[in-house]
């Protein structure tokens, strides 16, 4: 009933992924949400930010940021940074995800998609075809509407993790 939403991988947070072995897989694109994936909720950039996308560039993938925020946010998210991404993506749509992977010169068999929402990030990379990580949110604080969204991934949540057997 509720696979549509289950992610591929639920991990504690994208800086816990193992990016050496995803890049041994064969994975060369990631595309990333920024808010309570990479950093809390509007925050900037941080160091670890900085030094995650300093690490992935020297293993050698190639990273895109594909938020549904206004251009004003994800541009000053990635001043520090300097990636490619997409703003106003409207996730789940599979036409950015699909856009995404044309930027960075990859397709559906060598991307990953990490973000923290289900019924945003992860399904929209399911339709899409996309392998994808959901991370624990890094802050709690959040917008009134995405609060009333986890309420629901609880329950997803709970019928994944049963059928993962770590209930």
């Amino acid at each position: 009933m509720f696979r549509c939403f289950f992610p591929d991988e639920y991990l504690e947070s994208a800086y816990a992924v193992n990016y050496e072995k995803l890049y041994q897989e064969g994975v060369r694109g990631l595309l990333f949400d920024i808010d309570n994936t990479l950093v809390p909720h509007g925050a900037p950039a941080d160091k670890r930010a900085v030094e995650l996308f300093e690490r992935l560039r020297k293993i050698g993938f190639k990273s895109c940021f594909l938020s549904n925020n206004q251009i004003q946010r994800v541009a000053s998210f990635n001043e520090k940074i300097g990636e490619r991404f997409i703003e106003n993506a409207h996730k789940p749509a599979v036409r950015n995800y699909q856009k995404a992977m044309e930027l960075l010169g990859t397709d559906c068999s060598n991307t990953v998609f990490i973000g923290d929402q289900l019924f945003t990030d992860i399904y929209g990379a399911k339709r899409a075809g996309i392998r994808n990580i959901l991370v624990k949110p890094i802050h709690p604080k959040e917008e009134i509407q995405i609060v009333l969204k986890r309420y629901l991934e609880r329950i997803v949540l709970y019928f994944y993790r049963k059928e993962e057997g770590t209930l």
